[in-house]
């Protein structure tokens, strides 16, 4: 399901991302979520989303974990770009703010990430997630931890 370069433990992270968006590999988590890397840069990336009522909770709004994912999805390939080759990383900290309505009429939604700070053992980044309209719908912040080579 997933045929995402095997040799990326000679690519940077930044490398290894553009190679993930140059020959588009879904992971099982952005297929099921209809999620999409759609850019990236030094210490930035963003996704899209095309959100369903398959994602709904009972109030009929999009589930929070969903913005949640992208969040982190976004933010986790923004420290990703900073990476040499080899050098893994997790999330330690989510944060995450609902400040919109999220459902099918929000339209696409366009994550945009960007990292703070970038150390040897410790990252930290923000991201935002706006509507179809332009429209701040969630923000969110994440410590990532460095895991040595």
């Amino acid at each position: 399901m997933n045929d995402a370069p095997q040799d990326f433990e000679h690519l940077s992270g930044i490398e290894f991302l553009r190679s993930l968006m140059e020959n588009w590999h879904l992971s099982p988590m952005g297929s099921s979520l209809d999620m999409r890397l759609v850019a990236v840069g030094d210490g930035t990336a963003e996704f899209e989303a095309h959100p369903t009522p398959r994602f709904y909770n009972p109030q009929q709004r999009l589930h929070g974990g969903y913005a949640a994912t992208l969040l982190d999805s976004a933010m986790g390939c923004a420290v990703q770009t900073k990476m040499p080759p080899g050098v893994g990383f997790g999330t330690i900290t989510l944060n995450v703010n609902y400040v919109g309505r999220i459902d099918i009429a929000n339209g696409r939604l366009l994550c945009a990430a960007k990292v703070l700070h970038f150390g040897r053992s410790m990252s930290t980044a923000e991201a935002r997630v706006t509507d179809g309209k332009d429209k701040l719908v969630a923000h969110g912040s994440g410590t990532f931890l460095v895991y040595p080579k």
